[in-house]
């Protein structure tokens, strides 16, 4: 079991819990390590040496003071402060132990090529990406040299555009930590990018994969415009193929060994117009994504390396912008000036703002329209500025592509000649949907089908949608949509962020801490979604994730299996001071918005109910017209004895459908080889959900259900609403598509 105080791990030691201990990028490495997946092996430096090192070069308070006076939307002050903190961190000494460990580590690793690659705490995460905040180095050679790059990767924390992205997002700069893993390189001939989902119309049934020759750097950087395949994702037949021009490729310079050996080199004439990946690699990429998104059960971005006849993965993240699925949206009637790819939909008009260097972003005002070569992570604040953004390089997964649909803005890459077509302040219309610019600014014809999708979550049912959360900062925008509330308010985003064990603060005396950061993220859900109820399950932390947060070793034991271990009401009723620091801020949002509730997961027995119940009556939570108590039905006990669970006295229950399937068929919902086999329309499931709603509704108690088998499964929704379920709660992308398969359920069994 992975030690929390360690400053090297290897990554089979991590798992995707592991962020606050690795970052997203490390746990991720370590959790596809762990599932097989064909990962080049490597360690991390773990969050706790980067800790260290601020701590023993004594440069905290340094940092913060030239972080104090800083105006983010001031681009000058913001690059010369940044400029000066990533100085400080290169000049400072790294402590002399870790530095022997990184060297020793490197050498077990086998020496040799290596890639440095950035992992912070707050990114890779659902819903929140931004993509390049930190560094990555490649073909890294040599002890000395490894050490040399981790300590840019740290400095890297605070890129400007980093500091710009925790200050708008309302991230501590210090309670982001910083991990470095170091991967052998693979001298791969060919790379590429996969989307499990179509990242722009997000459709599921597709498998986009991206492909270019050398190392993948030059994809993701947008300085190469790649081959795009599409493949079906039911059949792996490949629907369509898109070849680009490529005259370099990123390679390695084997004459250089002491320093970063990246070289872009020229490609024969006789290849660059050369299809990248043969059919049958299209098609073998494509399995492995999906055998990946069956482990994540959730879309993946995925970066790939292909060495010889070899594929290795280098890289997951889950898709962070997944929206409704679209209907195909028309073409304008006009003709287009420029055609690329379409990399983020949606119909967009104003002048343009052509920017060669990040130097010049602050000359993009709202509603202008972007045109660059490429954009890095520099431009991000002048990319949400922009109304719309056209680049000549790159592809769907660039960093102008991927930023762009997590905006929300219309956007076209890879037109080979915006920059030099286009003129300053000429009035354009950029149509992301379809990959084409237009002159003037010109509009889309509604159709019917148009027509129908947008008013998809107008639709009024009886039975209410709810929608799932966890972060803060999408809370406004989420609740200006047609949903009903929140269904799962989820604890585990905020108290990473917090990143203490709750425990250990009230052991060191930050116990008010700790109930202020927890209550300034649940009033931020219950003030934005107000008066629609903001359903919160109360921490359900198993031991393995609580023991990454820091104190967490102390008070977590190791266990073999925490799926099935100590968590839910069992902790509620055993911690009960660590418990009151939560029902503290509860009680603290209820003095403003009393449309906060609570939901306790995981609870294995009617007695464990009882004593919850209690425990939250006597700190003042007790049930009334406007406080309700829900409890997660997960465990097969709760289905078996569920008139005792309700005759203790609460007012809804909700379906927790991932750990009730695999409950109830012995499955661990995260293995891959039996991804087939675990699903919630399983006849033993599906008698274990119809008891439990119709229980519910004779005893006058409100039934809700987690997951996404109503938007995914027509007939399984059509089910849950013949039993009487009163809501369901599903993620934001399909908040509009699960409200008119609702409405089609209720109209049929009304005929």
């Amino acid at each position: 079991m992975l030690k929390n105080n360690k400053t090297i791990v290897w990554f089979e030691e991590v798992t995707k819990d592991s962020i606050p201990f690795v970052g997203g990028k490390g746990a991720n490495l370590g959790e596809m390590t762990r599932a097989n997946i064909p990962v080049p092996p490597g360690f991390i430096v773990t969050v706790n040496a980067y800790n260290d090192f601020l701590k023993k070069a004594n440069i905290t308070d340094k940092i913060r003071t030239l972080l104090e006076p800083l105006d983010p939307n001031d681009i000058k002050q913001l690059q010369k402060i940044a400029s000066d903190i990533k100085d400080i961190i290169i000049k400072s000494a790294i402590p002399s132990v870790l530095a022997s460990d990184i060297k020793r580590a490197y050498k077990e690793l086998g020496r040799g090529l290596v890639a440095v690659r950035s992992s912070a705490t707050a990114e890779d995460l659902p819903e929140a990406s931004f993509a390049g905040q930190q560094s990555t180095y490649l073909n890294v050679q040599g002890g000395e040299n490894v050490v040399c790059f981790v300590q840019k990767c740290w400095a890297s924390l605070f890129e400007p555009r980093a500091i710009y992205y925790r200050i708008q997002h309302g991230f501590d700069h210090f309670k982001v930590g910083i991990a470095v893993p170091i991967q052998k390189m693979i001298p791969s001939h060919t790379s590429g990018v996969m989307f499990t989902v179509e990242p722009v119309t997000s459709d599921t049934e597709k498998i986009i994969i991206e492909a270019i020759f050398g190392l993948g750097e030059g994809l993701v950087s947008g300085e190469i415009t790649p081959d795009l395949y599409v493949v079906d994702k039911k059949d792996y037949s490949i629907i369509s193929k898109r070849i680009s021009q490529q005259k370099h490729q990123l390679g390695i310079n084997t004459d250089i060994e002491t320093q970063e050996i990246n070289t872009w080199q020229p490609i024969e004439a006789s290849m660059q117009k050369n299809q990248k990946i043969e059919d049958d690699v299209i098609i073998r990429i494509a399995q492995l994504g999906k055998s990946i998104e069956d482990h994540y059960q959730f879309p993946q971005d995925i970066e790939w390396a292909k060495e010889g006849n070899n594929i290795f993965i280098v890289q997951t993240r889950p898709v962070t912008t997944i929206k409704e699925s679209a209907e195909e949206e028309p073409e304008i009637k006009a003709p287009a000036i420029l055609m690329g790819v379409s990399a983020s939909p949606g119909l967009a008009s104003g002048p343009v703002k052509i920017i060669h260097n990040a130097s010049e972003i602050a000359r993009v005002l709202d509603g202008d329209i972007l045109v660059a070569d490429m954009t890095t992570p520099d431009f991000v604040p002048a990319m949400k500025r922009a109304a719309a953004i056209v680049t000549d390089r790159g592809g769907r997964t660039a960093h102008a592509a991927i930023v762009s649909r997590e905006l929300g803005i219309p956007c076209v890459v890879g037109t080979d000649k915006a920059t030099k077509k286009l003129l300053d302040n000429k009035i354009i219309t950029v149509d992301g949907s379809h990959g084409k610019v237009y002159n003037g600014k010109v509009t889309r014809r509604i159709t019917t089908t148009m027509m129908t999708n947008i008013l998809k979550e107008s639709i009024a049912t009886k039975t209410k949608v709810y929608v799932n959360l966890a972060q803060p900062e999408l809370a406004d925008r989420i609740a200006a949509r047609n949903v009903d509330g929140v269904g799962l308010l989820r604890a585990e985003f905020i108290v990473a962020q917090i990143g203490q064990h709750p425990s250990y603060m009230l052991k060191e005396g930050k116990a008010d801490e700790f109930i202020e950061k927890l209550y300034n993220g649940l009033y931020t859900f219950a003030k934005a979604f107000s008066p629609r109820p903001v359903v919160y399950r109360t921490t359900d932390f198993k031991t393995n994730e609580y023991r990454d947060l820091i104190g967490g070793q102390e008070f977590e034991v190791i266990e073999e299996n925490p799926m099935l271990g100590y968590r839910g009401a069992s902790r509620y009723i055993t911690d009960i001071d660590t418990f009151k620091l939560e029902i503290e801020a509860i009680k603290k949002v209820r003095k403003k918005y009393l449309n906060l509730w609570v939901m306790i997961p995981f609870v294995r027995t009617v007695d464990e109910l009882k004593q919850t119940k209690h425990i939250l009556e006597s700190e003042g939570l007790r049930r009334s017209n406007d406080f309700k108590l829900w409890m997660m039905v997960e465990v097969p006990s709760n289905v078996f004895i569920i008139e005792k669970f309700l005759s203790v006295g609460i007012d809804g229950i909700s379906i927790g459908s991932n750990d009730l399937t695999q409950l109830t068929l012995g499955i661990d919902r995260d293995s891959s080889k039996l991804a087939k086999t675990f699903d919630e329309r399983n006849e033993a499931v599906m008698t274990a959900l119809e008891r439990v709603i119709t229980v519910s509704k004779s005893m006058g108690v409100t039934s809700s259900i987690c997951g996404q088998a109503p938007s995914d499964y027509p007939d399984f929704a059509e089910k849950l609403v013949s039993w009487g379920i009163t809501s369901v709660s599903v993620n934001p992308d399909v908040i509009g598509s699960v409200r008119a398969t609702i409405a089609k359920a209720e109209a049929k069994l009304k005929t």
